[in-house]
């Protein structure tokens, strides 16, 4: 059985292809595409032409792939950007027609779905307690669960709407922020998160997505993407905060050619790092662990109802 997620994201198109062998499914292709399709949705409602032109044509080349790897089942999901835009339905209908259909995934589901991946991670199976941030284009998810005679019970587990593309449309506009709107952009996501969280039970955090493997990367001056090097990769709080400051004080031009930055996030790695900064001070965390692993990682083993 081979099997491949495509995880349609508010900035980015993710693939990854596995194969089951033995009970377990062994890795055959991962491939990522920015390709903005939240752009500019938080302001206008609605997704714009170029962020669905580029999207459309990621999926096509993601199934192309999956299809080439002889992929028994492709599964597509959207999150944020297509839960909230107002014309979600017309770019759903055009993946459907290319041959490409796209499913939206719920919050509580990409929330879920993210725990899991690094919940069933065998490197970190002696972990009893864990923690997973999920900063993304438009949502980011916080989960804590603990582990009690091998089952998992959830403590928190919520998506907050706020996010990278999310950010430079309201708090961070500029392309080098200063100080002023660095406190705004601080002041709106303390706000949005406040004091929902159960202080002192974090446990070991774990971050997922483009931010954390990029400020791995970045730390490596990897010029090609080695996910065995950034997967499990510490970062510690002071760290990211120091990220935040020099990313910001660059321009976009300048962070595109800083080693191990993928391209493409040049336009959000600043944001994305202001986001994991606030959320590892809401759960009071000075460390977290890159995971490479996402939502579509799980769904191999733990497949939407």
């Amino acid at each position: 059985m081979t099997k491949a997620v495509v995880d349609v994201g508010s900035n980015s198109v993710l693939l990854a292809i596995a194969k089951q062998e033995t009970g377990r499914w062994e890795p055959l292709c991962e491939t990522s595409e920015v390709t903005g399709l939240g752009s500019g949705v938080k302001q206008s409602g609605q997704i714009g032409e170029q962020g669905a032109a580029q999207t459309l044509e990621a999926l096509k080349r993601a199934f192309e792939c999956a299809r080439s790897h002889g992929a028994d089942e492709i599964l597509a999901a959207g999150t944020m950007a297509l839960r909230i835009a107002q014309n979600a339905d017309g770019f759903l209908r055009d993946a459907k027609a290319q041959g490409t259909p796209v499913s939206i995934l719920s919050g509580e589901d990409e929330a879920r779905l993210g725990f899991l991946a690094v919940a069933d991670d065998p490197e970190f199976s002696r972990l009893d307690r864990i923690t997973v941030l999920d900063p993304g284009g438009h949502s980011t998810e916080l989960v804590t669960a603990c582990r009690t005679d091998g089952d998992w019970q959830t403590l928190f587990r919520r998506s907050f709407p706020v996010g990278a593309l999310g950010l430079l449309e309201t708090a961070l506009k500029s392309e080098c922020p200063g100080p002023s709107e660095l406190l705004e952009a601080v002041s709106q996501l303390d706000q949005t998160v406040g004091l929902c969280y159960l202080p002192g039970q974090c446990g070991e955090v774990f971050v997922l997505g483009a931010t954390g493997t990029n400020l791995a990367s970045i730390r490596e001056g990897l010029t090609t993407w080695q996910p065995e090097k950034i997967h499990g990769q510490v970062l510690d709080f002071e760290e990211v905060s120091r990220a935040v400051g020099w990313l910001c004080g660059l321009t976009e031009s300048e962070r595109r050619t800083v080693p191990g930055l993928e391209k493409g996030r040049e336009r959000t790695i600043h944001a994305g790092a202001l986001i994991l900064e606030r959320f590892m001070n809401a759960v009071g965390a000075t460390t977290c662990r890159v995971s490479v692993r996402g939502w579509r990682h799980a769904l191999f083993d733990h497949p939407l109802p």
